[in-house]
């Protein structure tokens, strides 16, 4: 992007030069020059990009900034601005920041998380949820929504139903809401909670358990100190709806340890629910006190970091603290702390800023909406739900201040993460950056104004802000006197894809791995590639090792030669991490009782919350699970996620499992067998179709497929029944017919006759081939192969059914399954999490 007076001059460039440019950025990173160019360059919407490289994306941010810094006293300049940004050195503003400021081509949001809920217990309530979270997420955000006020199951409506569903069928409703919105290279990312004092708590619980169930949304459990204090004695637990309410409709009593056993349990096997405790986030958050403005907490956005109250949003932006550490990786090294203080201050600033700039986006899209050609009540809801957002963006001017680079800090250090040096150092440096901020937003309210709301008196009690009255007793009274410009400014994110882009370790974790193994494929025409391995369809693949880039910093300080060393095996190569910093410091070897301590001690100076994973080893009891948790909540942290390795797709940065072996059916086919109905939508040239699929099952392995589009009276069945059986009926004289028998919701059998004569033949015959190999009991991830590579012949129509089928028996696919693919972004194993494929750079692939 060429700079000019006044502002950026826009051209589109070659792709080749791009790609080649920021290859050459990111030191030969072709995993972070392409997440760049995917996620982050400045394109419009036919694809073609005016951004040659970061470097122009950070001229056009700092553009942006300095532009509403000059509508205020004291500015920081454009220059400055840039040198914090440059090279993603120090400041990196969240992704929806990079993408969206300064981006006139694309109408989207800056705030990285929402929280959306209405409390309504109706049909309405809930619709309208689905539609603003879809209306969020089709702007680039996240969103998290709360279900505890949705009537449990079996309860009293006052409708035809008689009766509540309860909030688990809700739960997939949303969640392929999720699912169905496209974000530019993303999928919209969504997080459900619920109160275990919710009668429906069990349901929630293991509402993922069952295969392709929610696989849309990460989903947690707000977990009060009674129910916990309830486990602790083993007594039971009263469970009520609603929740809050001081003379609840409905009680039922519970045992407190057999619900928390179940919780462990789905951690231990899926790595969810995670859990939020809820009355150290309640206790602990300082808009909580300004809740007759609408600022009580209700949920949290995907990634737990940010507890939010309905219609508040967030931007996020991280400090890269590696780069704060002076003579990295020798005896000389130390922390830079007067630097990293300007810098923490710098960032509240321009975070600020980007408040300023966000409002102005929401305003672009009231104005887009008020243009569009839909009738006005249609378009009411959005904008309904845009001038909330406005409205608390006014009132609380929210912003999410966090770091990432901790495990590299640290490292860099010669502090061994996990350590109790480890601890207090770190304690120390997020002590330093919550005093810093809270600093220049008291400055920022001197020169800006405070945020509207602002009350000393109602925070008098806050925890954190005791904390800081402790620690810095100037600071508060500045404060109490001027007011603060913001309402919360800390958390720490996961900060995935902008560690890809600082080259560092993420948030607060250690590294996950100082060195892993990547597959690449091996064209034929490729002479000089090494062959390392041949799969079962004749596909070649070479291995090579990935080197942790801050490690391969450590080997160069260390006058060790990388070129050397990248090749040699893995007895050597072990060697070399044991003389490293890295050294029983990484995400399986961090003790995670100190891990869960450091959370814990971090915690006090964050005052929203903090996205962080306990990692533990393979084959770790149940029992050590239930102690992270609760060793969790005696540390006062605010939430909690555990992987136990191998249980959800991270496994993939190790060996993994083969291709599940060949499944054995019975030889002659059973009268009738039991059959899932699986409803989904196709794309082709016309729009979108409704299609069905009839899979039916031996012992839940899949057995036989009928799929096709779903159209005429003789298909119709109900959309709440999704069992069944397929009886196979053979007459002499006469072919044979399959029919799907299902029980109504009256109890009485309905029957679909001839369900294989439904479809064109084409389906059906191809439908033949496909239940075959399942029958010979073929690994299914073979069988999609196969299907995926079957000839259409450019009919879109059998394309449509590829897809369906693909997607049907994605389903029934074991997790951690190698797919025997290799993703096109990171060159990383594909495997199978609850019917998505997913790869290490965390992309989901289809």
């Amino acid at each position: 992007m060429e700079m000019k007076k006044g502002g950026l001059e826009e051209k589109a460039y070659d792709f080749k030069d791009i790609e080649s440019n920021s290859l050459k950025y990111f030191k030969g990173d072709k995993l972070a020059a392409d997440q760049w160019i995917r996620k982050y360059s400045l394109k419009d919407s036919n694809g073609n990009i005016y951004e040659s490289s970061p470097d122009d994306m950070h001229h056009r941010l700092a553009n942006e900034i300095a532009r509403r810094e000059s509508k205020y006293p004291n500015p920081i300049s454009e220059e400055k601005i840039y040198s914090l940004l440059k090279d993603f050195k120090y400041i990196i503003p969240g992704g929806s920041n990079m993408s969206g400021i300064g981006n006139n081509k694309q109408i989207v949001s800056l705030s990285n998380c929402f929280v959306v809920g209405n409390g309504c217990d109706s049909y309405g309530g809930i619709m309208r949820i689905d539609q603003e979270q879809v209306q969020l997420m089709k702007r680039r955000g996240g969103v998290g929504h709360d279900l505890s006020h949705i009537r449990p199951k079996g309860t009293d409506v006052l409708n035809s139903a008689l009766t509540s569903t309860g909030v688990v069928p809700f739960m997939e409703r949303y969640s392929n809401s999720t699912r169905e919105v496209a974000q530019d290279g993303r999928r919209g990312a969504l997080m459900l909670s619920l109160s275990i004092n919710h009668p429906d708590a069990e349901n929630f619980i293991d509402a993922k358990m069952e295969q392709g169930k929610v696989t849309g949304a990460n989903i947690s459990v707000k977990i009060d100190d009674k129910f916990m204090k309830a486990v602790k004695n083993n007594a039971n637990y009263t469970q009520q709806w609603p929740v809050d309410s001081n003379n609840p409709e409905i009680t039922q009593e519970v045992n407190a340890k057999k619900l928390w056993d179940k919780i462990i349990y789905n951690a231990w096997k899926f790595a969810e629910p995670g859990v939020l405790f809820w009355d150290t986030i309640q206790r602990e958050s300082i808009p909580d006190a300004y809740f007759e403005h609408g600022f009580k907490t209700t949920s949290t956005n995907p990634c737990g970091e940010i507890p939010l109250c309905p219609y508040d949003s967030c931007r996020l932006l991280a400090i890269n603290l590696y780069n704060y550490v002076e003579n990295p990786f020798t005896n000389k090294a130390k922390f830079k702390y007067d630097l990293f203080r300007k810098h923490a201050r710098n960032s509240a600033r321009i975070m600020d800023d980007i408040i300023d700039l966000e409002k102005e986006k929401i305003n672009s899209t009231l104005k887009k909406i008020k243009g569009d050609p839909e009738p006005d009540d249609i378009k009411y809801p959005e904008k309904k739900l845009w001038e909330k957002i406005l409205e608390k963006t006014n009132q609380g001017r929210r912003m999410g201040i966090g770091i990432t680079a901790e495990g590299d800090m640290l490292a860099a250090l010669g502090i061994r993460y996990g350590s109790d040096k480890a601890i207090n150092f770190s304690e120390e440096v997020h002590k330093t950056l919550a005093l810093e901020v809270y600093r220049e937003s008291v400055e920022l309210a001197k020169e800006r104004g405070a945020f509207p709301i602002y009350d000393s008196k109602k925070e008098k009690d806050n925890p954190f802000i005791l904390r800081l009255k402790e620690a810095d007793p100037k600071l508060y009274k500045e404060m109490t006197k001027h007011g603060r410009r913001n309402i919360s400014l800390l958390t720490i994110a996961p900060t995935g894809t902008t560690s890809l882009m600082t080259q560092t370790t993420s948030g607060i974790e250690p590294v996950f791995t100082a060195i892993y193994k990547r597959n690449v494929k091996v064209e034929d025409n490729d002479k000089n590639k090494k062959i390392d391995y041949i799969d079962e369809e004749g596909i070649k693949w070479h291995t090579y090792n990935v080197f942790h880039h801050k490690f391969k910093e450590w080997l160069r300080i260390n006058g060790e030669d990388f070129n050397e060393v990248k090749d040699k095996n893995e007895e050597e190569l072990k060697k070399i991490v044991e003389k490293s910093p890295y050294y029983k410091a990484t995400a399986n070897d961090v003790d995670w009782i100190k891990k869960v301590e450091m959370q814990g001690r971090i915690q006090k100076w964050v005052d929203h919350s903090i996205s962080a994973t306990t990692n533990l080893p393979k084959d770790t009891p149940q029992e050590v699970v239930a102690k992270v948790y609760t060793k969790a909540w005696e540390s006062e942290c605010k939430g909690m996620t555990v992987y136990v390795d191998g249980s959800r797709g991270k496994a993939i940065l190790n060996s993994g499992k083969d291709l599940e072996g060949k499944v054995k059916f019975p030889e002659k086919r059973p009268a009738k067998v039991e059959a899932d109905i699986l409803r989904f939508k196709n794309i082709d040239k016309n729009g979108g179709e409704d299609w069905i699929a009839f899979v039916g099952k031996i012992d839940e392995k899949p057995y036989e497929i009928f799929t096709g589009r779903s159209e005429g009276a003789m298909l119709y069945i109900p959309p709440t029944i999704n069992k069944g059986k397929i009886e196979k009926i053979s007459n002499e004289g006469e072919s044979s017919r399959y029919d799907f028998t299902f029980l109504n919701e009256g109890g009485f059998n309905n029957v679909v006759g001839g369900i294989s004569h439904q479809f064109q033949r084409e389906y059906w015959n191809l439908a033949r081939l496909v239940s075959a190999h399942l029958k010979e009991g073929t690994p299914i991830p073979n069988i999609i192969r196969i299907v995926k590579k079957l000839d259409d012949g450019g009919k879109e129509g059998i394309n449509s059914w590829k897809n369906g089928v693909m997607r049907a028996l994605k389903r029934y696919i074991p997790n951690n399954t190698k797919s025997g693919e290799t993703c096109n972004i990171c060159g990383m194993p594909i495997i199978f999490q609850n019917g998505c494929e997913t790869c290490g750079c965390g992309e989901k692939c289809s």
